[in-house]
């Protein structure tokens, strides 16, 4: 059994940061990339950013220079450093994986929220 643990989200000002971290749980699996999205009220789950197991990363447009993703590959672990906040980063968080454990799949974690607000 594979699980994602997801931290770190929290309620925050305008231009203020967190730090997300996602643990991949289980033994006998292999990680082939993380990822964060989000989901705003009334709007589709969108791609934050991603980091293969071999550091390769890529990120939203909404959030490149503010963002950064990066990984653990020792503890399975995956962060978002969030920089420079918006409202409009405010939403759900979920951290994905893309992991092989009997078969390849992705896997979700049960999501963290972001509020950013004076």
């Amino acid at each position: 059994q594979v699980q994602l643990v997801e931290s770190g989200g929290g309620l925050v000002q305008p231009g203020g940061s967190l730090r997300l971290s996602c643990a991949a749980s289980g033994s006998g699996f292999s990680i082939f990339g993380m990822g964060w999205y989000r989901q705003a009220p009334g709007k589709q789950r969108e791609l934050v950013a991603i980091i293969s197991s071999g550091g390769r990363t890529g990120y939203a447009d909404s959030v490149k220079g503010r963002f950064t993703i990066s990984s653990d590959n020792a503890k399975n672990t995956v962060y978002l450093q969030m920089n420079s906040l918006k409202p409009e980063d405010t939403a759900v968080y979920y951290c994905n994986a893309d992991i092989l454990f009997v078969r390849r799949q992705n896997y979700w974690g049960q999501g963290t929220q972001v509020t950013v607000s004076a």
